[in-house]
C-alpha cells in the first residue's frame, strides 16, 4: 500500500515520484529505532502532501528543482522543531489546536485535493489560481476538453479501489491497478491518446542531499513550517494512542514520538525524503496483518530499497489517472460530515469553530484556516468561561446530597441559609459574573440567610482578581449580616485563601470539607443562640436547663 501512495502523494505535493519513494525509506527506519509505537506506519499521506504543495507553491512552481530544494529544507526545518519540543517537553503546545479546528482543516485539505487531481482524472490542463474556487470554475467551463481514455480508466480505477474496500479483505489492489495499468500502458502506448503517463522514474538510491540555508527563505517557509509541524504531531500521536489504548501492553512517549518524527525528518532530508507522518489506513492494514512490533518498518523498507535499485523503470508508462483514483479514494474519509453533525447536535459553537475553519481554509489558505479556528476557539473559551454555570443547591430528602434545584425542585430548601455553587475558575475574566451571580441568587429569595455556603469543589484555580473580589464579597455580606462559608475548597485554592492575608474573610475556621459539615455547624449555632436567648428570658429553673442543653449541644 506505502508503494503506490508514496508515488501518488508526491505528485500531489507537487514533486516528482521518486521522492515519496525517498520518504519511504530512511525515515520509516529511524522511526522504527526511535518511536514509541509498536504499530504506527509512517510515510508520505495526503494531509501533508497538500499542505506542502499549498504552502511552498505560493514561493516556487511545483516539480521545478527550485520547488524541490523548498520542499526539502521545510522538512528540516520541521523536523528540528519537532526535536526541540520533545527535548524541552512541550508538546503540550499541540493542545492548542481544538478537534473542531482539526476537523475543519482537514475537510477542507480534502476539498482541496480532490479538486487539485481533477487535472489528472480529466486530462485538463489546469492554470493555476490563487483559490481552489478558479480551479473549480475553470473546470467545470473546460469539462468538455476532457481526455475520454483519461476519465475512463480514473473512473475504472475508482470503482475498483471503493469495491475492495467493502470486502473483508486487505488485499493490495492499489498496487495491481498500477502495476495491470502499466502493463496495458505499455502495450497500448497510451500516450499517443493523449493520456498522461509518470515518465522516467530515476534507478537507484538517492544521494545525500545537504540543504541551502537563506534566512530569507526560511521566514517565508515559518507559516507552512508551523502548520506542518503541528498538524503532522497532531495525526500522528492520535493513531499511535488509539493502537496503545487497544494493546495496552506498550506506552506511547508523546515528547518521544516528537523527537522520533523529528529525526525521521531531518535525516531523510540529507537523503532527499521528508515528507512523513502517521499514516491510520496504512497502521491499520501494518496491525491487522500481524505486525506486533516496528520490525515490521524494516521489512517494508527493504521492499522500497529494491523497487529503487531495480523496479522504477517498469513504471515509466504508469498513467498518472490511476495514481489521482488512488488519491480521492484515499481522502473521501477525510471529509468530516459525521463529525459535523455530531458538534450541530451536541455543542453549536464547536460546529461553528468548524465551519469557520473549513471556509476560511478553502477560501484563503490553510495556514489563514488554522489561525481563524484557533482564534474563534480562544475566543469562544473566554466567553464560556465568562460566564460559567453558577447553581443554587438544596438537599434531597431522606439523604446528604445537594443538587440544582433547578434540577430538583422539590428539595429542601432552609431560610437560614443558601448554598450556591460556581462551576469553574475564579479569575479575572468572570470574577464580576461570580458576584453578580450570588447577589441574583440572593435577591430571589422572598427571605434573608443569615449563611451563604460556598460549594467551591468545583472552583479549581483562583488569581488576584477574583481573591479581591471574594473579599469584597465577603465583606459586603458581612455588613449586610451574612455569614459566608465554604465547603469541598480544594488544597491548593485553599492555600491561596490563607495566602491572602484576610484571616476574617478567609479563616480556616469558615472552611468545611462537605455542605453537610456546612450545614451542622449552621444549625448548631442556631441552636446556641436559641439557649442564649431562653436563658436570658428566664432567670428560673428553665434558664439553668437551658444553659445544660447549650453545654450539651456544643459537646455533641
Amino acid at each position: 500500500m506505502l508503494l503506490p501512495q508514496a508515488i501518488a502523494y508526491a505528485y500531489l505535493a507537487g514533486l516528482p515520484p521518486i521522492y515519496g519513494l525517498y520518504s519511504s525509506l530512511i525515515p520509516l527506519i529511524v522511526y522504527a529505532v526511535l518511536g514509541t509505537s509498536r504499530h504506527l506506519s509512517v510515510g508520505p499521506v495526503a494531509i501533508t502532501s497538500i499542505l506542502i504543495s499549498t504552502g511552498v507553491s505560493q514561493l516556487a512552481t511545483p516539480f521545478t528543482p527550485y520547488f524541490i530544494e523548498l520542499v526539502l529544507l521545510l522538512g528540516l526545518l520541521v523536523g528540528v522543531i519537532q526535536i526541540l519540543l520533545g527535548f524541552l517537553k512541550i508538546g503540550f503546545l499541540v493542545n492548542v489546536i481544538s478537534q473542531p479546528v482539526i476537523s475543519g482543516l482537514i475537510s477542507a485539505a480534502a476539498f482541496i485535493i480532490i479538486i487539485s487531481q481533477l487535472r489528472s482524472g480529466f486530462g485538463i490542463e489546469i492554470p493555476s489560481f490563487d483559490s481552489v474556487f478558479g480551479s473549480l470554475n475553470y473546470f467545470f467551463v473546460h469539462i468538455g476538453e476532457s481526455n475520454f481514455g483519461t476519465v475512463l480508466i480514473c473512473i475504472a480505477s475508482i470503482l475498483t479501489l471503493l469495491l475492495f474496500k467493502k470486502l473483508p479483505t486487505n488485499f493490495p489492489i492499489a498496487i495491481v491497478l498500477i502495476a495491470g495499468f502499466t502493463v496495458i500502458s505499455y502495450f497500448f502506448k497510451f500516450e499517443v491518446y493523449g493520456i498522461a503517463v509518470v515518465g522516467e522514474i530515476p534507478k537507484g538510491l538517492p544521494k545525500l542531499y545537504i540543504p541551502t540555508f537563506k534566512w530569507a527563505v526560511i521566514k517565508e517557509l515559518l507559516p507552512t513550517v508551523f502548520t506542518l509541524t503541528i498538524i503532522g504531531y497532531v495525526g500522528s500521536i492520535g493513531i499511535a494512542k488509539s493502537f496503545q489504548m487497544k494493546y495496552r501492553n506498550y506506552e506511547v512517549d508523546a515528547n518521544k514520538e516528537f523527537i522520533a518524527l523529528g529525526f525521521a525528518k531531518v535525516l531523510g532530508t540529507f537523503f532527499q525524503g521528508n515528507l512523513v507522518s502517521g499514516s491510520y489506513s496504512r497502521s491499520a492494514i501494518n496491525e491487522e496483518a500481524g505486525a506486533k512490533t516496528q520490525v515490521s518498518a524494516f521489512f517494508t523498507a527493504f521492499l522500497i530499497l529494491i523497487t529503487l535499485l531495480f523496479l522504477t523503470p517498469l513504471l515509466y508508462y504508469l498513467p498518472k489517472a490511476v495514481l489521482a483514483a488512488i488519491i480521492l479514494v484515499s481522502v473521501l474519509s477525510l471529509i468530516k460530515v459525521k463529525e459535523a453533525i455530531a458538534y450541530a447536535k451536541v455543542r453549536v459553537d464547536d460546529f461553528v469553530i468548524m465551519m469557520v475553519t473549513f471556509i476560511v481554509s478553502l477560501v484563503v489558505n490553510i495556514e489563514t484556516g488554522i489561525l481563524a479556528g484557533i482564534l474563534l476557539s480562544f475566543i469562544l473559551l473566554q466567553y464560556r468561561s465568562s460566564k460559567p454555570h453558577v447553581a443554587e443547591l438544596v438537599k434531597i430528602e431522606g439523604t446528604e446530597y445537594y443538587r440544582n434545584i433547578n434540577r430538583f425542585s422539590h428539595g429542601i430548601q432552609k431560610s437560614e441559609y443558601l448554598i450556591i455553587r460556581f462551576d469553574d475558575q475564579l479569575y479575572f475574566g468572570n470574577a464580576t459574573y461570580f458576584k453578580e451571580s450570588i447577589y441574583a441568587i440572593l435577591n430571589k429569595r422572598s427571605d434573608k440567610p443569615s449563611y451563604i455556603v460556598l460549594h467551591a469543589t468545583n472552583i479549581h484555580s483562583i488569581d488576584s482578581t477574583g481573591l479581591y473580589y471574594l473579599e469584597s464579597l465577603n465583606k459586603e455580606l458581612k455588613e449586610s449580616g451574612i455569614e459566608l462559608l465554604f465547603s469541598a475548597t480544594i488544597g491548593p485554592v485553599r492555600d491561596i485563601l490563607m495566602r491572602s492575608g484576610s484571616e476574617d474573610a478567609m479563616s480556616i475556621k469558615k472552611q468545611f470539607m462537605s455542605i453537610n459539615d456546612a450545614v451542622v455547624y449552621i444549625e448548631s449555632i442556631d441552636a446556641e443562640n436559641d439557649c442564649d436567648l431562653l436563658s436570658l428570658q428566664y432567670n428560673t429553673p428553665q434558664g439553668f436547663l437551658a444553659r445544660i442543653f447549650k453545654k450539651r449541644k456544643i459537646n455533641l
